[in-house]
């Protein structure tokens, strides 16, 4: 059990866990680049939240097919190539003179990105011991909080930089604006990355992969057993998703709307408290998850959920009313670590009830549900900001509206499947056992 040993098992979720870095920088570049962008292509709030949603449409609808072949294919492939081509798209963002071009490149960018969750939660159900699966991929996790704030830092600092200078002229495409150079420049560092994964050694499979027929059997067997605790963890980790994913989107836009601060200047200062808190609880989630099961509790992954949704709800809602963007910024640092830390949770508590054949499918299913939250919640949002609050100040009403609703209501769906998903480990467990 080579694969098995603790150096091998980390340092590849560590070499996971910087594409994960990587990809969220590439995702959340446009969050950035709102205001110089909507100015350029003379779109509104609600075309720039497409711009997001669209890449989660597509991000969820290849992660599926992809997931068919993390279970039997070559994984380390699979996420090679998929860098690769997000990075092409990123940049190709960068290159587009119309909305539509920007369109397009996000559905590349959502299409390449897909290959790396259902895969490495495949490579984490081989390379770590069950009981520890859930601690890996909140660890895990912990890299898209840090590539979300590494996002804002490096697009703020970019942006920053290429405001100020010489306009960018290529062969053929021509003059790039600041916003363009943006995307260009975060791109760039993905292109490596993919080849360094060719040198990554498969991990051995502690099971054999299964026939795509056999693996459909299992898998519609065990959606058959165990729906009612799937569709309440999914139901409930979609809405704290929703409004986790609007209330991040829109951030900038509300120190600069509301606060008066500079883009830049706004996504640097977010992105430091993002990379510095954001990773906090995920990993606390997990251990306290882990605290709780140690003393008998079989329902202690979806109780982690529910307190993390608990803590959120109330720390973002407080953030909308701080009279100043000082206040603002330190009440970011709770908001922070609450609105990430169900999700880390959310995906390693499924691998521990499911058999191992059908681990990536399991993961791109629960990717493709909460993958809606991503698709919604920054469009929705935005939808808000112009027509039910358009006033300058509107963005923080629309995120009180949004948090209140689904955050009330991701709560109470994991309540519900508290009892369900405690019997469904106890029957994996005695299959296993």
């Amino acid at each position: 059990m080579a694969a098995r040993a603790p150096w091998t098992a980390w340092a590849v979720l560590a070499l996971l866990m910087l594409a994960s870095i990587v990809s969220f920088v590439d995702r959340q570049v446009v969050a950035i680049v709102v205001e110089p962008m909507k100015v350029d292509l003379a779109i509104s709030d609600s075309q720039v939240g497409w711009l997001y949603g669209v890449f989660a449409v597509f991000y969820a609808l290849a992660a599926w097919p992809i997931a068919l072949m993390a279970d039997s294919k070559s994984r380390k492939h699979i996420i090679a190539i998929g860098i690769f081509f997000w990075s092409v798209m990123t940049i190709a963002c960068g290159l587009s003179r119309h909305f539509w071009q920007v369109f397009l490149a996000r559905i590349g960018v959502g299409i390449g990105e897909a290959s790396l969750g259902p895969a490495t939660v495949s490579m984490t159900g081989d390379l770590f011991p069950r009981e520890q699966i859930p601690l890996a991929l909140s660890v895990f996790q912990t890299a898209a909080v840090m590539g979300s704030g590494i996002a804002f830092i490096i697009g703020g600092v970019v942006l920053e930089l290429v405001q100020g200078a010489e306009p960018l002229v290529l062969p053929v495409v021509g003059e790039l604006k600041p916003w363009q150079q943006t995307f260009v420049y975060v791109g760039l560092p993905g292109l490596l990355l993919a080849f360094v994964f060719l040198l990554l050694k498969e991990p051995a499979r502690l099971q054999p992969p299964a026939s795509r027929r056999a693996s459909m059997r299992v898998l519609q067997g065990f959606y058959r057993q165990n729906l009612p605790a799937v569709a309440f963890h999914h139901l409930g980790f979609l809405s704290l998703a929703l409004l986790g994913y609007a209330f991040v989107f829109w951030s900038v836009s509300y120190f600069t709307r509301v606060h008066g601060v500079d883009a830049a200047e706004a996504a640097q200062r977010f992105g430091w408290i993002f990379l510095l808190t954001g990773p906090i609880g995920p990993v606390a989630a997990a251990m306290f998850a882990r605290k709780l099961s140690d003393r008998g509790r079989r329902d202690a992954n979806i109780i982690a959920g529910m307190a993390a949704g608990c803590l959120a709800v109330p720390a973002i809602v407080l953030i909308q009313f701080a009279p100043s963007a000082a206040w603002a910024y330190a009440l970011y640092v709770p908001a922070m670590i609450f609105v990430n830390a169900p999700f880390g949770i959310a995906n390693g508590s499924l691998p521990v009830i499911a058999p191992s054949v059908i681990h990536a499918q399991v993961a791109a299913i629960y990717l493709f549900v909460v993958s809606i939250g991503n698709l919604l919640g920054p469009p929705i949002a935005g939808y808000f900001n112009e027509v039910v609050f358009p006033e300058a100040d509107g963005v923080r009403y629309s995120i009180i509206s949004l948090t209140l609703a689904f955050g009330v209501f991701g709560v109470l769906m994991l309540q519900l499947a508290r009892r369900p998903y405690a019997a469904a480990l106890d029957r994996m467990e005695a299959e296993t056992a």
